[in-house]
């Protein structure tokens, strides 16, 4: 019997390089930047013709999707940098 271990280990790398939804600048998790990083969140999700949900949600969704996933292994100064991305979404988007 093949195991299915190997081939799913890294799946949530692929959504984030591969999403179906958007399509995410190169990088954008590991910038610096939290105004930069939800600005071009929001303008992924704006442009998008695949998205299923608001621009608003999708974009908050990919975010979240990675901090979710990244988990104990995401640099704690960056967790805080995504963090801060996420309240820049919601003043983008005026919520």
């Amino acid at each position: 019997m093949i195991s299915n271990m190997g081939r799913n280990k890294n799946w949530s790398g692929r959504v984030t390089r591969q999403s179906n939804a958007l399509d995410l600048e190169e990088g954008v998790f590991t910038w610096k930047d939290p105004v930069r990083i939800a600005r071009s969140l929001k303008n992924s999700a704006e442009n998008s013709t695949r998205r299923k949900a608001s621009p608003h949600s999708s974009a908050m969704s990919m975010l979240n999707f990675y901090i979710n996933r990244a988990g104990k292994n995401l640099n704690p100064a960056q967790k805080k940098v995504l963090m801060k991305a996420k309240d820049e979404l919601r003043n983008l988007f005026g919520n």
